[in-house]
């Protein structure tokens, strides 16, 4: 089985491997750029469009599936901040997508207060940790969990969440 992946972040395609292999076995990912058609630091439902397009932007001829992943900021109810960070990731086979949702955090207020104010997560968290490049290695979840959650973890998740139709053809009616 051949993916590409529409990044060239290392904790990403490490994720995607990783989900793409529990499932496939061997499985040769490559990664290329490719657009997210949306702003720098997405919210709401500009992160799974963001998503999408980086899956169909992606998307060549010879793989079997591209994935997109995208982060970005959820309003919701009940939290410290109003927010929530979520991966999502996008699998395609150049007709149809499916959707899967890593796991939601919360970044400290001061971050979403910054980010409201129009910066973008990754720049601020570099800046409150001094960490260069905390978003290609372990992610800010690795900051905050002390690494024992780590970026390539949540896209592992988020893409095994979209999988889940692929691997269950018959329930989703999906031909093969």
């Amino acid at each position: 089985m051949r993916v590409i992946v529409g990044s060239k972040n290392p904790a990403k395609v490490a994720g995607v491997k990783k989900a793409f292999s529990s499932f496939f076995g061997d499985v040769e990912v490559e990664s290329t750029e490719a657009e997210s058609g949306v702003s720098d630091q997405p919210f709401n439902e500009e992160t799974i469009l963001g998503a999408v397009n980086r899956a169909r932007n992606a998307y060549r001829e010879g793989f079997d599936f591209s994935v997109g992943v995208e982060a970005g900021l959820f309003e919701f109810p009940h939290t410290l901040t109003g927010y929530v960070d979520f991966q999502v990731a996008c699998v395609y086979d150049g007709e149809k997508h499916t959707l899967g949702f890593g796991p939601g955090f919360e970044y400290p207020p001061q971050v979403v207060r910054d980010v409201l104010s129009g910066r973008e997560v990754g720049e601020v968290m570099v800046e409150l940790t001094g960490i260069e490049n905390l978003g290609r290695r372990f992610g800010a979840i690795g900051f905050l969990t002390g690494k024992r959650v780590v970026r390539s973890d949540l896209t592992e998740i988020a893409v095994t969440m979209a999988l889940i139709p692929w691997v269950n053809r018959d329930l989703y009616g999906i031909e093969p």
